[in-house]
């Protein structure tokens, strides 16, 4: 299964934040004047961002092994994240001997239902899945919370017996709900 389930988070991967991390001085950045007087501090930059995107998509690569991707996007929060992501893998690819084809369709995943979680959850939206056979796919997920949802994901896709699956999030809350699912790449722990 894809990303893992250790009792030990693995924070090789990924910047982790302190939750005593007082974050930067607003004072240090620009940032839009509708913001001003809502912000107390920036928690992670924008630059540490871009870097941190650029540094998973090399490691996509490498763990995927220059091989056609099959990119799932979870909306509504992953787009940005995936739309960058995307444009990395695009640049390794065309800055290598290998072309890479990737294709990216999105879905949106329902466990709630008025507030209340549903036993079940739902995938809305996406090609039909049976598609994934033999595919190596890419999970792109803002963040992942409890796992819970996640792994219901990877449950449902695993159905359809793709080659590979990998997950890459850009956060990974710590919470003591979490089932211990780590995606494969990640952002930061926060």
């Amino acid at each position: 299964m894809a990303g893992s389930s250790e009792e030990a988070p693995d924070y090789g991967r990924g910047v982790v934040i302190l939750d005593n991390w007082p974050g930067y001085d607003l004072n240090l950045f620009t940032y839009p004047q509708h913001y001003y007087g809502d912000l107390e501090y920036v928690l992670i930059p924008h630059g540490i961002i871009v870097d941190r995107i650029e540094r998973l998509a090399k490691d996509i690569m490498k763990d995927i092994g220059y091989c056609d991707i099959m990119v799932l996007c979870v909306l509504k929060g992953g787009y940005k994240f995936c739309a960058d992501l995307v444009e990395h893998l695009k640049s390794i690819s065309r800055n290598s001997d290998r072309f890479v084809s990737m294709k990216v369709d999105f879905i949106r995943l329902k466990s709630y239902r008025n507030d209340q979680s549903m036993d079940e959850m739902q995938i809305i939206g996406g090609d039909d899945l049976s598609t994934l056979a033999g595919k190596n796919v890419l999970i792109v997920e803002d963040v992942v919370g409890t796992g819970r949802t996640m792994k219901a994901l990877l449950s449902s896709i695993e159905k359809y017996k793709p080659n590979m699956i990998k997950v890459a999030s850009l956060l990974v809350k710590r919470t003591p709900r979490s089932d211990g699912f780590r995606p494969d790449s990640h952002m930061c722990d926060q």
